[in-house]
């Protein structure tokens, strides 16, 4: 009976075993997809990343330029002479004389 016994624990084993190392390559794949998944989510960010900071420089050169053009024109405009009464008491002959007819 106990050749029987020791016979049937060493098949009990080797299943355990096998079922194990089953469980661990499944384990092992699982982690390797999540790590990939995680991967190509990261570099997915940092392009996006990349074109908002390329947008982020244009608007920037954007704002700048208008920023000059604004200055430019009021050296020039005519209402900012009188900007205090053009926004208390807005006028729309006065802004008339600044439009382009």
């Amino acid at each position: 009976a106990s050749v029987f016994q020791s016979h049937e624990e060493d098949d009990r084993k080797v299943r355990r075993r096998e079922k194990n190392r089953v469980a661990a390559q499944r384990s092992r794949k699982k982690q390797t997809q999540k790590a990939d998944k995680l991967h190509e989510e990261y570099e997915s960010l940092e392009q996006e990343n990349t074109s908002l900071k390329r947008e982020i420089g244009k608007l920037t050169d954007e704002m700048k330029h208008l920023s000059e053009v604004l200055k430019d024109h009021e050296k020039i405009c005519p209402l900012l002479h009188c900007t205090m009464n053009f926004v208390t008491i807005p006028r729309p002959d006065a802004l008339a004389g600044c439009l382009p007819r």
